[in-house]
């Protein structure tokens, strides 16, 4: 095995390993915190195997980056009911 698939193994091996401590971890629901950390994973998880593949380039993967981190951003920073 070539290096690439070590790295997308260890890429998936790791956002499978996100994901299931997520749900483990959370409480009984889909509030809006809870599902805005959900997608933020999986984003993060899918764009990462798709640059390693060589299927996205780099720019995009700085816009996904930035957007993730905007988005994290405005959800931790945004008022109650807001």
């Amino acid at each position: 095995m070539t290096s690439e698939y070590w790295l997308l193994i260890g890429i998936f091996v790791l956002g499978v390993g996100s994901l299931i401590g997520f749900f483990l971890t959370k409480t009984e629901g889909f509030g809006r915190f809870t599902t805005s950390t959900f997608l933020i994973v999986l984003v993060l998880v899918i764009s990462s195997l798709l640059y390693a593949a060589g299927k996205l380039e780099g720019q995009v993967m700085a816009n996904v980056l930035f957007a993730v981190f905007g988005f994290a951003g405005g959800l931790f920073t945004s008022k109650d009911g807001d």
